[in-house]
């Protein structure tokens, strides 16, 4: 009998010491691969008969971990994305870790710490968001109690210091009080937040704008890309496989060469940054040693699926193969195939499977995977049916955004001067009377320059005509 051994990686990063110290208890223990999940852990394969020592060597290393359960969820933060995909925000490594470290617990709700200023951590795949703000170490604290989907916003912003013991706060009080604030309570926002802010001398700050969601684009994460005056290297699985003994010279070339840490990513995959031009052949090498490719098609690495689902791998690897037939182009889309329910999976393109094995289609309103607003665009489709339909939802994506184009483009000089000649009156519909905001109305005492508009109460001052009576007019 096969188990499956989970093991957090707080924050998604972790010393290539460390992770070659896990490599080692995974081999001994039977492991032949590794896999990453979409909350940046780890999950190796074990046999029975080998669970024991493998317990006791976790024991000896101080290693925490979970066998065939996820009952403390990893802590994921946008850490990975720092100074390769943004390096636009206040939010830097020090902080990252300095939140991390006081964390005093092991949290049993998904909690994100995110950068607001990147795209490609999800914002909302929590029960326990915290994004950063425009100002520096203050944070916004989203709460989405569990198997629901509704977000409720803290009425302050919390401060970096303060994250772990309101992480710890919340939690207490969400699953002390299930049947407020699970599935079958009301889910009251704003009760919950009375709760936990009374008696808090925790550090707040006002909310002077809300948060703004950043357009989503999903950078290329894969292969060698170059940074100031260093390389980062990303690294996919297509079977999300990472062969364990290719981890391990990945983390002894590392620690020959100085890397301090490996990152994982929500996209099940690697990366390693800090690398020097000098060293880049010696990555090359061991890419070739395992014969590992990087450069997959843009439209392959733009999914999210449930971890260790062999079924929704599937059905990925098939419809990649016919996006990639169609020629369809993905660019600022993703998608998520949903097996289970309340995965909490985020996605342009929600994929989910019904109890009958069909499955139906769901978008975002405006298909940024951070939005919860979604909108059933098909149900009950056949398995066979998924690609041409997901086709179609895409390129009518594509139009969507070259209608909004056109209509917001700009006005040539000519027709600028035309709008700029014309004049706003409003004619009487019974007697066709004008008003004409230069001169205003003597008989109703309007003074000039006053905006239609602008009058509360008007009458014709020809016919008594209610002002609902009077029409626009440009001339």
């Amino acid at each position: 009998m096969e188990h499956i051994v989970k093991i957090n990686l707080p924050g998604g990063f972790i010393s290539a010491g460390d992770l070659y110290e896990i490599l080692l208890i995974a081999e001994s223990a039977g492991a032949k691969n590794i896999r990453f999940g979409n909350r940046q852990q780890l999950y190796f394969a074990i046999e029975n008969a080998n669970i024991e020592d493998m317990e006791m060597d976790m024991l000896r290393a101080e290693i925490q971990y979970e066998i065939d359960s996820d009952t403390s969820p990893n802590i994921t933060s946008s850490y990975v994305a720092d100074t390769i995909f943004n390096q636009e925000s206040w939010l830097r490594e020090g902080v990252y870790k300095d939140i991390l470290d006081k964390f005093d617990y092991q949290p049993q709700l998904k909690i994100n710490i995110v950068d607001n200023q990147q795209s490609f951590v999800p914002f909302f795949s929590g029960n326990i968001n915290f994004i950063a703000s425009g100002t520096s170490n203050y944070w916004y604290m989203y709460v989405r109690f569990p198997k629901t989907s509704k977000q409720y916003c803290c009425p302050s912003l919390v401060y970096s210091d303060d994250i772990p013991v309101m992480a710890k706060n919340a939690e207490g009080i969400i699953l002390g009080n299930k049947k407020l604030f699970g599935a079958k309570g009301n889910g009251d926002g704003e009760l919950f937040f009375k709760m936990m802010l009374k008696n808090n001398d925790a550090a707040f700050q006002a909310i002077n704008e809300t948060l703004k969601l950043p357009d989503f684009y999903l950078p290329y994460y894969e292969g060698f890309n170059k940074y100031n005056n260093r390389y980062w290297l990303g690294i996919y699985r297509r079977n999300e496989l990472f062969p364990l003994e290719f981890l391990k010279d990945v983390c002894l070339l590392c620690l020959k060469t100085r890397i301090g840490q490996l990152y994982t990513s929500p996209w099940k995959s690697i990366i390693i940054k800090g690398i020097d031009p000098a060293n880049r052949n010696e990555w090359g090498l061991i890419l070739s040693k395992y014969r590992l490719n990087v450069r997959h098609a843009a439209n392959e690495l733009n999914w999210q699926i449930e971890d260790i689902c062999e079924e929704a791998l599937a059905l990925k690897t098939q419809l990649v193969r016919d996006f990639e037939e169609a020629d369809l182009r993905t660019y600022q889309l993703c998608f998520a195939i949903k097996t289970q329910p309340n995965t909490g999976l985020p996605g342009s393109i929600i994929i989910k499977k019904t109890r009958d094995g069909l499955f139906d289609l769901l978008h975002t309103k405006d298909f940024n995977p951070n939005s919860k607003e979604y909108i059933r665009y098909l149900e009950q489709i056949k398995p066979s049916e998924l690609s041409d339909h997901l086709i179609s939802l895409c390129n009518s994506y594509y139009d969507q955004q070259s209608n909004s184009i056109s209509s917001q483009s700009i006005e040539s000089s000519e027709e600028q001067a035309i709008k700029l000649e014309q004049k706003e009156v409003y004619q009487c519909g019974s007697c066709l009377t004008r008003y004409d905001k230069t001169f205003g109305d003597i008989v109703n005492e309007i003074e000039k320059s006053t905006d239609f508009k602008t009058i509360a109460e008007y009458h014709c001052p020809v016919c008594d005509a209610p002002k609902s009576k009077f029409s626009l007019l440009l001339i």
